[in-house]
């Protein structure tokens, strides 16, 4: 493939696009759109225009083709991927990026004109998914259409997924993208979503841990008895399961259920959280140094390690007790599991473990809409070439080691890429902790957009320079 152009010349193309201000132009028209998945249906015609004006014609302008996708399950949000192949001997990047934003919570909004206004005080852009994920997306298109205009080409084959329904659980996109797979063949998958471990630090993030839900459940008899006459003669379920729970989980959050333990940390990715240290931001908590498990740092805790919460109890009648023991307690909790963690049978397992420690009146249940309340593990190992590839091209634009994050805390829907298309999938989040992108006053810091706009260009036309792993069978 003849070059012309150079790295240099697309990331100055690239800073001259934050800087002219057309960044910040171009996310205002995208952050405009009130594309609240949560409110569906009256949201699914804000999901659609977005597609349509927003998505459609930015890509069809890089010479993309565009393929629109109704969901499989009736009343979610749709989807569409667009298309650039130059070559079906080049290698293909699969993208991805959702369009869709949590609740607007206009009336809690302080900054600015609202969440559908996007505002800029100091270093900091206000607006409802300019964090989570429209900036993020909006970066990445940027940075190709860089090197498209650099080097006339990309130089390699790209596909981007647009979807609009992550913020509601990405219902029907597993099954979108295996009714449609041919559609989605690619030998490396690249994206942008979530934080960086420090605003200043590109990081690469290689998976998420998963989660599973599950109530446990002490249901003693029918109706509360008074205290005075019936304590000491009937048993509390509260206390019951309190007990039953600590022989779950010590008292310094270690997992004492060998079965819900992790795979042992592999070399790689103990070597590669070695480097990071865990940030919370300016507006973040306190760390509790000593509270997980108890050999591990900080970062091995939440990016290498399984975690099970309790994320809410109930006994009696909160907020408004009264003198009676109460029949029954009950427990929503959720086990943060990471790649290799068998999860399959946990309802059984963790039965069997209250059984055999006295505690066969407690039950392990699934929540309510338990389809939910589960996420699957994923990670793409450190060494990969993939992986490496890209450390490579983030530290060469950076002139800095990135953070390498195994597998980020949170939960995405990842499986599909690594596990449903098989591929190598690699993260690199443009947010930071405190961008508060569930809360009012989302926000992206314009340093960080800075940066990262710089490293995607790099990457991009890296990938299309050729030197890039060998693809498989």
């Amino acid at each position: 493939m003849s070059e012309s152009g150079s790295r240099e010349g697309a990331i100055n193309r690239i800073r001259n696009y934050i800087d002219e201000g057309n960044f910040e132009t171009e996310l205002a028209n995208r952050v405009a759109h009130r594309t609240e998945s949560q409110k569906l249906p009256d949201s699914m015609p804000h999901l659609h225009k977005y597609l349509d004006t927003e998505m459609t014609p930015a890509f069809e302008a890089m010479g993309f083709t565009i393929k629109r996708y109704d969901n499989p399950i009736a009343g979610q949000a749709p989807a569409l991927l667009a298309t650039r192949i130059e070559d079906p001997s080049l290698p293909t990047v699969l993208g991805y990026g959702h369009g869709d934003v949590i609740r607007g919570l206009d009336d809690q909004w302080t900054k600015g004109d609202g969440p559908w206004v996007t505002a800029r005080d100091g270093d900091r852009l206000y607006g409802r998914g300019t964090a989570d994920n429209k900036a993020q997306h909006t970066m990445n298109m940027a940075a190709m259409r860089a090197v498209l205009e650099e080097r006339g080409q990309l130089g390699f084959n790209a596909k981007f997924l647009i979807e609009m329904g992550e913020e509601a659980g990405s219902k029907g996109l597993a099954e979108l993208v295996r009714a449609n797979k041919p559609d989605f063949v690619a030998d490396v998958f690249i994206a942008s979503d979530g934080p960086r471990v420090t605003p200043e630090r590109p990081t690469l993030s290689l998976g998420c841990r998963g989660a599973v839900n599950l109530d446990l459940v002490c249901d003693l008899r029918e109706g509360g008895h008074h205290s005075g006459n019936w304590g000491g003669l009937l048993a509390n379920p509260g206390i019951i399961l309190a007990h039953a729970i600590a022989t779950i989980v010590g008292p310094k959050g270690e997992l004492l259920v060998d079965a819900l333990k992790p795979p042992a940390m592999t070399a790689s990715v103990r070597d590669v959280l070695d480097d990071i240290e865990i940030d919370g931001g300016e507006s973040g908590p306190s760390i509790d140094t000593w509270w997980g498990e108890p050999d591990l740092t900080p970062p091995q805790r939440v990016y290498a390690a399984n975690v099970f919460n309790v994320l809410a109890y109930s006994t009696g009648t909160p907020g408004r007790p009264v003198n009676a023991i109460p029949p029954k307690a009950s427990a929503n909790c959720q086990l943060r599991f990471v790649a290799g963690t068998d999860v399959d049978n946990i309802i059984t397992v963790l039965q069997a473990h209250l059984d055999q420690a006295g505690f066969n009146m407690v039950k392990v249940t699934p929540p309510p809409a338990a389809n939910d309340g589960m996420f699957k593990a994923t990670r793409t190992e450190p060494d990969h070439p993939w992986a490496m590839f890209v450390r490579n091209s983030v530290q060469r634009s950076t002139n800095s080691k990135p953070a390498i994050v195994p597998s980020m805390g949170g939960s995405i829907c990842n499986d599909i890429f690594t596990d449903d298309l098989d591929l190598p999938a690699i993260w690199l989040p443009h947010s930071y902790t405190s961008c508060s992108q569930h809360a009012p006053d989302e926000h992206v810091l314009m340093s960080v957009c800075r940066s990262a706009l710089d490293v995607m260009t790099g990457l991009y036309w890296d990938i299309g320079a050729g030197d890039v792993p060998p693809r498989a069978a």
